[in-house]
């Protein structure tokens, strides 16, 4: 194992009575990353959450921790902490007896205990709310609370299991970005597990995008969003074009009738391939000036773009734009290069 790897996962399988849940698990998760595990409801991911965090045992496989096996240590012998959905915060004692519970299991001093929650209450901006009953609190207060709660005990790593799902979308968006602050600040690994593109695409520094118990693509935000590997991820993050086409040769494809130039090679000459396309990355133009040429058929206000359907020869396309056409409006689209994605037949059927 890597000195610079928090996390090893190797060759984890887990089975619930005779139901696989997860199969051949690996991956590393780096020390001071912020690495999200993403997926629908039911791919695994909270599962991994929960082997990670010594909660289950896998059927098989190892889990590894700064190069040692902890596979069958408890968690409260792991330098991990966790922080669930609905946080498990104590209603009979205040903030700062909440913040404090586990280090006065450790029997620290009262001085000590003082500067350490209030170290955590600046951490999570909630300075001066040491006396306040939780139930006082807000949704996102309570939140920073078990974050503070969870990282007073100096963890190397911090389980996160979607501890954003109970708030409304404005506060969640503000705790995205509050989280991330908050992991570069005390410069730990933070774990996150989340069924939310945007919310994955927003924190991470590496997404494991997980479905049916298998690991699909890990990557940056970037990579994850650009380069999908099957038509699963493709499909998942973000919205896409899935079209058929025909991989002349290296830098060069055809589909809807026309062959383009794409940034993509080694799928060898005349090859079938999907070919993937954001909605963001089709430009409108005019009817005549088009690479593809289409009629509108539906048009939808988004608040930041209209997403539009404009059905061609061959493929109704999904396109997003500031630009708004007219149901029945003839219309022109064009595609950079470096917007065109190819994946191979066989990567696209999977998952």
């Amino acid at each position: 194992m890597t000195k610079t790897h928090a996390i090893d996962l190797v060759q984890i399988y887990k089975q619930f009575g005779d139901t696989p849940v997860l199969e051949d698990i690996n991956l590393y998760i780096r020390q001071n990353e912020f690495l999200t595990l993403l997926g629908p409801s039911g791919c695994g991911k909270t599962t991994t959450l929960r082997i990670i965090g010594g909660f289950e045992t896998p059927t098989n496989g190892r889990v590894m921790f700064d190069g040692e096996d902890i596979t069958e240590i408890p968690p409260f012998k792991r330098q991990i902490n966790t922080v669930f959905q609905k946080y498990a915060l104590f209603p009979h004692l205040n903030v700062f007896d909440n913040i404090a519970f586990g280090l006065k299991i450790k029997k620290m001093s009262k001085e000590d205990i003082r500067e350490k929650v209030a170290e955590m209450l600046k951490l999570v901006n909630l300075e001066g709310f040491e006396d306040r009953d939780i139930e006082s609190l807000s949704g996102g207060q309570q939140q920073r609370i078990a974050i503070a709660r969870a990282l007073v005990n100096e963890p190397k790593v911090l389980l996160l299991d979607e501890p954003l799902g109970a708030l409304d979308l404005k506060l969640r968006k503000e705790m995205q970005l509050e989280l991330k602050r908050i992991q570069k600040r005390v410069g730990i690994t933070f774990v996150y597990v989340t069924h939310d593109q945007e919310e994955a695409l927003t924190m991470s520094d590496t997404i494991v995008v997980m479905d049916k118990g298998r690991i699909q693509q890990i990557g940056t935000p970037m990579d994850i969003y650009n380069e999908p590997v099957n038509r699963f991820v493709a499909k998942f993050i973000g919205e896409s074009n899935i079209i058929d086409g025909m991989m002349n040769e290296d830098f060069k494809v055809t589909f809807s009738n026309r062959t383009f130039q794409c940034v993509d090679k080694g799928f060898g000459m005349d090859q079938p391939v999907d070919v993937v396309i954001r909605p963001e990355d089709l430009q409108i133009v005019s009817y005549e000036n088009g690479f593809i040429s289409g009629e509108v058929q539906n048009v939808i206000f988004k608040g930041v773009h209209y997403e539009m359907e404009i059905r061609s020869e061959d493929y109704t396309w999904t396109v997003h734009s500031t630009i708004m056409k007219n149901v029945g409006e003839k219309v022109g689209m064009i595609i950079v290069p470096d917007n065109i994605h190819i994946m191979r037949k066989g990567e696209a059927d999977e998952a």
